[in-house]
């Protein structure tokens, strides 16, 4: 019996990954542990392993394809003793790579998630529709319990309504002509199915709430450039993953910033004897020291251990319960071609300057090449951005959900400060932390940054 290989899942969000490589051709044979392809998700390139043995009798999906969908069939195994030609064609029919089975109806929800799965979004699929009891005849279209009672899902009715489209109008594509989104998308843009002029409120009613701000849609955009001074570069699924949670974090999330000045001359000093005292190593290009901290690494742990010290802070938000971590792992934004990902240090409380500073090398390099694990960049339990190394004196960075805690880390630059009423000259840093107001309050959130402060002021604190 032929086996169907099907797109897997390469993260709780997933849904869809582009096929960038097949490792087998037609004709191979293959073990359960083999790499056959590699699939390219919104922030990685991932190997799959073969899970059953047997020969490949058909590639259904070329490689190259994008936007296949979670489950859909991208090759066929012959099985022991079974011909590959027959197989091939037994073998289960490809889903197209661009369709998506349909959905379960479900309200409206938005679930923060991690940095580089995709967040949540609106369930608006078209519904399968229920068993019907045997000898009874299915609903006819857009008739339901009343006559002329139009079905459409509630996200069909609401985008119909704030662009004043008669959903009654419009024709559905759905199970037993049921409308959805992109009917009513498809209405609006066709500019038929106008709702007829609402009538006049009487007086004294209070009065209806606004429509929201509508995005402009790509037609309204492109028409204030004049044709011919652009250009169109089609958007990946790592930028369109990042476009899609930000927007969820500021307007899902209530942020609250707060900024403080670090004086980084003792830090500095201690980073230099640190380097200078590291053992030399052998390796492929020769000697090398065992290690050599930034800045960075000394922020990443400081601000590990300032969560260790205010736990309260070290939280994360869920509509039912407070999420208290008992670890500090810190998320680091790394700036990739196309987006950023942000690889975690896990328990980083617990180690090393120089085990920090290899580890952080090891995962920036390798999410620069899309090699990381989804566990190497999902979850932690705070992020740091920093900007220093452009000059940038100070900025407030997003939260990254599940995160409670971002913090934005500025330039290291010599500032006159006053000391006991004297002027003097110092190494000063600007950091702002970002919180989710949730979670987090104002004074939990100045304990927090305080405690790192005084850290990065006293950096010897960090290695006892």
């Amino acid at each position: 019996m032929p086996i169907n290989i099907t797109m897997p899942a390469l993260s709780p969000t997933m849904e869809e990954g582009n096929l960038s490589k097949w490792l087998v051709k037609e004709g191979d044979k293959v073990s359960p542990g083999d790499v056959i392809a590699e699939i390219e998700t919104d922030k990685a390139t991932m190997e799959v392993e073969a899970v059953d043995e047997g020969t490949v009798a058909k590639l259904v999906v070329p490689a190259g394809t994008e936007g296949v969908k979670v489950n859909a069939l991208i090759a066929v195994l012959a099985a022991e003793g079974e011909e590959a030609s027959a197989a091939a064609k037994s073998g289960g029919d490809a889903a197209p790579a661009k369709a998506e089975p349909p959905k379960a109806e479900t309200s409206k929800t938005e679930t923060p998630t991690s940095p580089s799965d995709g967040g949540g979004r609106a369930a608006d699929e078209p519904t399968a529709a229920p068993p019907t009891p045997a000898g009874r005849p299915a609903d006819p279209p857009h008739k339901g319990e009343g006559e002329g009672r139009t079905f459409a899902s509630p996200l069909a009715r609401r985008i119909a309504k704030e662009a004043g489209v008669d959903v009654s109008a419009v024709t559905g594509t759905g199970p037993h002509g049921r409308v959805v989104r992109a009917d009513v998308d498809a209405a609006i843009a066709g500019g038929g199915a106008k709702a007829a002029p609402a009538a006049k409120a009487p007086a004294g009613a209070p009065a209806a709430a606004p429509a929201p701000v509508k995005a402009m849609s790509d037609d309204q955009v492109l028409k204030l450039f004049e044709e011919g001074s652009y250009e169109l570069v089609p958007h990946d699924n790592m930028r369109k993953t990042i476009a899609r949670r930000l927007v969820e974090a500021k307007t899902t999330i209530p942020h609250f910033y707060l900024t403080l000045d670090c004086e980084l001359d003792a830090l500095l000093l201690l980073r230099t004897q640190l380097n200078a005292a590291a053992p030399v190593k052998k390796t492929d290009k020769g000697e090398a020291p065992a290690y050599k901290l930034s800045v960075n690494d000394m922020v990443i742990k400081a601000m590990a251990m300032a969560l260790k010290a205010v736990p309260d802070a070290n939280a994360s938000w869920t509509e039912s319960a407070m999420v208290k971590h008992r670890h500090a792992d810190v998320g680091v934004a790394v700036s990739i071609p196309g987006g950023l990902i942000t690889p975690i240090i896990r328990k980083a409380d617990e180690k090393t300057l120089s085990v920090i500073s290899n580890e952080m090398k090891d995962l920036a390099s390798r999410a620069r090449s899309r090699k990381l694990k989804p566990e190497e960049y999902q979850g932690g339990t705070t992020a740091v951005s920093n900007l220093g190394m452009f000059g940038i004196k100070d900025f407030a960075a997003v939260i990254n959900p599940p995160h409670a805690t971002i913090l934005a880390v500025g330039a290291g630059e010599e500032r006159a400060v006053v000391k006991n009423g004297e002027i003097r000259i110092a190494t000063v840093m600007s950091v702002t932390l970002s919180t989710d107001h949730r979670a987090v309050d104002g004074a939990l959130g100045a304990e927090l940054l305080v405690a790192f402060k005084k850290l990065i002021e006293n950096p010897i604190g960090m290695l006892v």
